[in-house]
């Protein structure tokens, strides 16, 4: 989702007065107040933003408990393979030692001197007994190994019970933010329904220019980037689907990380950890492929392709598209 405060006039909206009056009625909305003689549209179109905004911290949360949720079933799945490998093992083992310990029973019903004195042949006797000898010191070794077995075991469970409580932490959380990104958007969704049609239409959330800017020829970082910058491209038109990483469709973090995946570099799910995928620099420094993150929480993120444009994800009802680097107050510039 991108800001809902849309900039002055740009090289894509010249002269466009309904865009500053967009943004003085944000900036009023984001205080609590409402611009002297500003109409009922712009405090419901000031509501609209605040809305958006919200849903795309919730949509970012939700990114983040859902992908902690993902590594934690992968991780509970390999504990209870664990499990389930060291308890045949343990089964193994004392099914041996039981059949050891049986057949002592069953051939030992004397006392070692009483049987010694009652031999035939006590030369016999004392070799077999040395082998009962070097018997039992292999059953205490193997007794202490099922032991050990058994503790792992027993380590192994309390392991994955730990992780299981905390699948169903991000599984509820994933519930939660999923619920408060819904409501959010169906808010802002009958706030619109409810403007009349000129106004709905003036608050279009198409691209705000049917051309491609024009870009100063900056060249990317890296081949990596290059690739990345080319994906982003391809992906202009497509729409915004919130907690949707593509191809049909992308939120904002959802679409750099899939643009860089068609370029073999692996950036994490959510805004705020891209804001740490990489080198950071200066915005004066900024080249195409560099990730730009957004507002002090890192909440939104777009990709720099030069001239001063970023190509991201908006918000729902706009597809993915060029729009100022400037638009809203910029967290970091990185440089995977």
């Amino acid at each position: 989702m991108g800001s809902h405060r849309r900039p002055a006039p740009s090289g894509l909206d010249r002269g466009a007065t309904s865009a500053t009056l967009c943004v003085l009625s944000a900036a009023a909305a984001a205080l609590g107040v409402v611009p002297a003689g500003a109409a009922p549209q712009d405090d419901t179109r000031a509501k609209v933003d605040r809305l958006y905004e919200q849903a795309e911290r919730a949509t970012e949360a939700y990114n983040e408990a859902d992908e902690r949720a993902d590594t934690l079933r992968g991780q509970v799945t390999r504990a209870q393979d664990r499990i389930a490998r060291q308890q045949g093992r343990i089964n193994t083992m004392r099914d041996a030692l039981g059949s050891l310990a049986g057949a002592q029973y069953r051939s030992g019903g004397l006392d070692p001197s009483l049987a010694l004195m009652f031999s035939d042949n006590p030369a016999e006797y004392l070799d077999r007994a040395a082998v009962l000898d070097r018997i039992g010191v292999h059953q205490a070794g193997e007794l202490k190994d099922l032991q050990e077995a058994q503790r792992d075991l027993s380590q192994e469970r309390a392991e994955a019970r730990r992780k299981l409580a905390e699948l169903e932490k991000s599984r509820k959380a994933v519930v939660h933010h999923k619920s408060t990104v819904e409501r959010k958007l169906a808010t802002a969704r009958r706030l619109l329904d409810a403007m009349p049609d000129r106004e709905r239409a003036s608050y279009d959330r198409a691209s705000r220019s049917g051309r491609v800017p024009d870009l100063d020829g900056a060249a990317p970082s890296s081949s990596r980037a290059a690739a990345a910058v080319a994906a982003a491209r391809a992906a202009l038109g497509r729409p915004y689907i919130w907690g949707a990483n593509g191809p049909a469709g992308f939120d904002c973090s959802g679409l750099m990380q899939w643009s860089y995946a068609q370029a073999g570099v692996g950036l994490p799910r959510t805004s705020q950890a891209q804001r740490n995928a990489g080198q950071q620099v200066p915005l004066s420094q900024a080249r195409p492929g560099d990730l730009i993150t957004y507002r002090s929480d890192a909440s939104h993120v777009a990709m720099y392709m030069g001239n001063g444009q970023v190509i991201h994800a908006p918000y729902p009802g706009a597809p993915v598209r060029y729009d100022p680097v400037d638009m809203m107050p910029i967290s970091a510039v990185t440089r995977p």
